[in-house]
């Protein structure tokens, strides 16, 4: 996600290198595109975080199907962006919002920025991860996996053994050594404290953020800046010099280093500490006074067809939610599938976050 992105301009929930702002090709009539021509072109605009990303094919198939060209607004992280939805309800910068998550989602949900709207092809979502199945608020787009990613050249420099564990992370041969996403401004950075929460239940989880506190962790506002500037592995941390071999990031990250590598590598820079995730789910939904109604209920419906599912992975490096959509081979060659990812169920999320990140908050950034 990410995602979330999860984040620059390639990735999801928050990772990326380049993402495409707007769809290309020629001008759609109104109408649809059988529609008459001479009139205008129209527009839906897509609200996200800043990992949205799509080929560039892809949404001109979406438009030679609807007639609509698709316009992107990025924002910052997923919080972030949340945020600003959230200023502007009922008078939306767009038509649908994008990259809303299960850490964020019931606050979305009862600030009432999403009209109803059953997306067609929902059917063949996979029913766990549509979690507002009754009213159909937002459709489910994507899965990944919140996670501690590492550096293996610095570990195998070290002669150390990278963290597998929550547990690890706070062991002094760790000191210093993590860097982490702000959970009140970052969807990353929340999943990771609601894996802790999930990890060391609601009577635990406080101490071991003082443990990690105290072992060193840095905080940084979101996940851009956290992977791509503080992180020792990624191409963009060895531009920023940075010196943090351990960060959260996503289960999908190593195959964003092999794909953007030149020369490609045969293996991952990157790896990923596999006992350290939480599952994210990601939704769209069409924001309440939406100028493009129509053509924004056709993108829901684009956004959970195989054209566009298929196209995530190496694009946002997510996982698709629609039964039967194929994933690339370098994705699951160089991705890390996480058979147990930690959950926390999305009443307990709902009833306790706010207090949870003002609880964190209190902790780590004072």
């Amino acid at each position: 996600m990410r995602t979330k992105k999860i984040t620059v301009t390639a990735i999801a929930a928050a990772l990326g290198v380049t993402a495409l702002a707007a769809c290309g090709g020629g001008e759609p009539a109104e109408g649809g595109a059988s529609g008459s021509t001479g009139a205008k072109s129209k527009t839906v605009t897509l609200v996200s975080h800043s990992s949205f990303a799509a080929s560039e094919a892809v949404l001109k198939q979406f438009t030679k199907e609807t007639g609509y060209q698709v316009k992107v607004l990025k924002s910052d992280d997923a919080g972030a962006a949340l945020n600003k939805e959230i200023l502007t309800k009922g008078s939306p910068q767009g038509d649908v919002f994008f990259g809303v998550d299960n850490t964020l989602l019931s606050r979305a949900l009862d600030n009432g920025l999403f009209t109803p709207y059953q997306a067609k092809g929902l059917d063949q979502v996979e029913a766990g991860v549509q979690l507002d199945a009754e009213k159909h608020r937002v459709t489910p787009v994507d899965t990944g996996d919140v996670c501690v990613n590492y550096d293996k050249k610095y570990f195998a420099d070290k002669k150390l053994a990278p963290p597998r564990t929550f547990d690890d992370l706070i062991k002094p041969e760790y000191k210093n050594l993590l860097v982490v996403e702000n959970a009140a401004t970052s969807s990353p950075g929340l999943g990771f404290v609601l894996g802790t929460v999930a990890r060391y239940g609601d009577s635990g989880w406080q101490d071991y953020w003082k443990k990690l506190k105290d072992n060193g962790v840095a905080v940084v506002d979101g996940w851009d800046q956290a992977y791509n500037e503080e992180f020792s592995g990624s191409a963009g941390g060895k531009k920023a010099k940075g010196d943090r071999p351990l960060v959260v990031s996503y289960a999908s990250s190593p195959p964003v280093e092999v794909l953007y590598a030149e020369p490609r590598p045969k293996k991952a820079p990157t790896g990923v500490a596999t006992e350290t995730c939480f599952r994210q789910i990601e939704f769209a939904g069409l924001l309440t006074g939406a100028k493009n109604e129509a053509g924004g209920k056709a993108l829901l419906d684009f956004l959970v067809s195989k054209t566009f599912q298929e196209d995530m992975p190496l694009n946002m490096f997510v996982n698709p939610v629609v039964k039967g959509a194929k994933l690339p081979e370098l994705f699951t060659e160089f991705g890390v599938v996480i058979d147990k990812p930690y959950t926390v169920a999305p009443d307990k999320i709902a009833k306790n976050r706010e207090q949870w990140v003002q609880s964190w908050s209190s902790l780590v950034l004072k």
